[in-house]
């Protein structure tokens, strides 16, 4: 009997119990894409559809083929920002989680 679970998994599982673990969740994976690190977004995001509403269901609210979704948030992949935002649109629809954007001036 193995001693762990998969991570993809247990994402999965903290996502469905905890309400605000998925909302931070896809905070921080917005987040993340808005300071410019595109991989680690593009990781996380695709951590989140697997874990919320899948591919299948994403690409048929897109109207994106599940291929190319697949492709867009892989390692290699580069999403158009009309591709991302159509998928941030879906996931906040889909999952209840909505983000809002707040602009605040830096010291720097």
């Amino acid at each position: 009997m193995p001693l762990t679970i998969n991570f993809r998994d247990s994402v999965k599982a903290r996502i469905e119990a905890d309400p605000e673990y998925r909302a931070a969740l896809f905070k921080e994976a917005v987040q993340t894409l808005i300071e410019g690190d595109v991989g680690t977004a593009r990781a996380v995001l695709r951590d989140f559809i697997n874990a919320t509403i899948g591919f299948e269901k994403l690409a048929a609210a897109t109207g994106t083929p599940v291929k190319s979704l697949m492709r867009m948030f892989g390692p290699k992949g580069n999403p158009t920002a009309a591709n991302l935002f159509a998928v941030i649109h879906v996931l906040q629809k889909k999952t209840r989680v909505h983000l809002e954007v707040r602009a605040t001036a830096s010291a720097a």
